[in-house]
């Protein structure tokens, strides 16, 4: 009788997650009644559309600053990236606000409003025809009227009030979604590891739908339907990720600043410097009761460990805890990691730029009267990352896992090293075939003379580069977002998620101080590799210093990967410490 009870009580307790999740009534969550695939199918959704949207705009908005508002190929691609750059990388505020006061939930649900204000005035700013200068068919823009401040102040103030929307959506709905599957219950872990494949699946389903059908009704039936549909489904995606609120798990902010959290760690080291460090690690001050269960002490950055030292204070900035100490360096530890991806996260950009410029001096014909949309090139990124992703997760994961005895097969940085490697292959690829594509404009007589003119080359050369592009996103991307939000501490979780976001919005700032400098030393050495006539451009050059720049990153990060010390799982920890029990 004692034992079945005791059975009943443990049953009754499993009911219940532990991973510090609640309700939105902040109550202990209910296993059965929320979380996994059940609520993450709201989020899912919502993520889906969002991406609809985003991509619908990113994927053609060369097009619309080149043909729309008389923008110039360089400074068309550097306002691209410059806004993408500023969507990727306003996350990280988002991501403080959620950590620190609102929680995901709230902060998520605000800006998702904000970014459907600021996509409806976008779309005005698209449809309203006073709102963009006189047309203009000059390939060189030179001699076309400009867009008037007002013009461009409604335009681009739209676009960058999404982009600060963005800043609290972006990493908040994916942390959501991870949180729905609890790491301490054997099922729901098993599930978390390929919860980020399909994640990065639908995100992609809804670019391939950006890609090919809202680009499409873009170039082709106008830019208020190719705005104004995106715009309604965000409305409606904000529908559906209320009604699955009942369902989610919630997790509490932890009240404070996870910035102020490291900077007290690092103050109350440095002005505990001269204090000797114990010789057992367990006399390093540490809380009996956490909101979150306790970090052992590691020898990493050692100097560190002086910020538990036990001198008697109770001052934040002179004596902090372990798990704080041990919380500071996660985050501390990530940073190489996180600089390594800056220069991959620069070759995605130019595939929503200057790759799809590249498609406008194509032969774009399908049969008689279909012409395909450059823009549409990426659904071919999107296709290849797809296949790649089942591939990865159904097939290869399950021959490595064989191999390695690692649940996910590969390591997360070895998964994103070869991401590395096809990154480089990329740039190698795409500088071969602009080559060709130049070939072409000179046997044609088309460098000089043929600006605007239609190369007689079908757009589909432009194919083995996006697709490279999807695989190496598959790879490199996908491990992004696992590992930032994998190693950061539990505590900070929104703000481990924004590291990736930060690495694609300084990728694209970086492409934009490249591109520029590029331009400009090139011009001035010559004629220039990037100009708005790109038969008479070197793209090709510009292409092999990319895959030279991603080569030499590569190995830094080869060099920087040996050296990382992968974060002790905390659920594995105490179920070790159960069994020895």
């Amino acid at each position: 009788m004692a034992a079945a009870a005791a059975e009943d009580q443990e049953s009754g307790l499993d009911d219940y997650t532990k991973d510090g999740t609640v309700d939105r009534k902040g109550n202990p969550t209910l296993r059965s009644n929320t979380g996994g695939w059940k609520a993450c199918s709201f989020i899912v959704v919502y993520e889906l559309i969002d991406r609809m949207m985003f991509n619908g705009i990113a994927a053609n908005l060369i097009i619309y600053l080149t043909t729309k508002l008389n923008q110039g190929t360089v400074t068309a691609s550097n306002n691209v990236t410059n806004w993408t750059g500023t969507v990727w990388i306003t996350p990280i505020f988002g991501a403080y606000v959620a950590d620190a006061h609102l929680g995901c939930y709230r902060t998520f649900f605000i800006s998702s409003l904000a970014s459907f204000m600021a996509m409806s005035l976008l779309t005005v700013a698209v449809s309203v025809p006073s709102l963009q200068p006189p047309p203009c068919l000059e390939p060189s823009k030179e001699n076309c009227k400009q867009a008037s401040k007002l013009q461009l102040a409604v335009f681009f103030g739209s676009l960058y009030m999404l982009a600060v929307a963005s800043g609290g959506t972006k990493p908040n709905i994916s942390t959501m979604g991870a949180d729905q599957f609890d790491d301490f219950h054997p099922k729901e872990k098993s599930q978390k590891l390929s919860f980020f494949n399909w994640w990065m699946f639908s995100v992609f389903s809804g670019i391939l739908f950006a890609s090919t059908i809202l680009v499409y009704i873009q170039d082709n039936v106008g830019w208020s339907f190719g705005y104004g549909i995106p715009t309604i489904g965000l409305g409606v995606a904000i529908l559906i990720f209320v009604a699955g609120t009942p369902f989610y798990r919630h997790r509490l902010p932890s009240g404070g600043s996870p910035f102020l959290r490291m900077a007290r760690v690092i103050v109350a080291a440095a002005r505990n410097w001269r204090v000797p460090l114990p010789n057992d690690p367990n006399q390093l001050y540490e809380l009996e009761v956490q909101q979150y269960p306790k970090i052992d002490s590691t020898p990493s950055f050692r100097f560190l460990n002086k910020a538990a030292v036990r001198t008697g204070s109770s001052h934040p900035w002179r004596s902090c805890t372990v798990t704080q100490v041990e919380e500071t360096k996660q985050m501390l530890r990530m940073i190489p990691i996180l600089i390594c991806t800056f220069i991959p996260s620069t070759m995605v950009a130019q595939s929503h730029t200057l790759f799809i410029k590249q498609g406008t001096t194509l032969d774009r014909t399908i049969g008689s009267h279909f012409k395909v949309p450059p823009a549409s090139l990426y659904a071919f990124v999107t296709i290849s990352m797809l296949l790649s992703i089942v591939i990865y997760d159904r097939i290869f994961v399950k021959i490595m896992q064989r191999v390695t005895r690692n649940p996910r097969g590969i390591t997360m940085l070895q998964r994103m090293g070869i991401g590395m490697i096809f990154h480089v292959l990329v740039m190698t690829v795409a500088s071969r075939v602009e080559k060709r594509r130049l070939h072409v404009a000179r046997a044609n007589g088309l460098v000089r003379n043929g600006s605007g003119q239609v190369l007689p080359l079908t757009i589909f050369t432009l194919l083995p580069q996006f697709m490279l592009t999807g695989v190496a996103d598959a790879l490199l991307q996908i491990a992004n977002v696992e590992f930032f939000y994998d190693q950061a501490p539990k505590s900070m979780k929104s703000l481990g998620s924004s590291y990736m976001m930060t690495s694609l919005g300084i990728g694209n700032f970086l492409s934009s101080f490249v591109l520029s400098k590029v331009s400009e030393i090139t011009k001035r050495h010559g004629e220039g590799w990037i100009l708005n006539n790109l038969n008479a451009s070197h793209l090709d050059y510009f292409y092999a210093l990319l895959a030279a720049m991603s080569g030499v990153n590569f190995f830094v990060f080869l060099g920087i990967s040996q050296l990382y010390v992968y974060r002790a799982e905390v659920s594995d920890e105490l179920n070790k410490k159960n069994e020895v029990g």
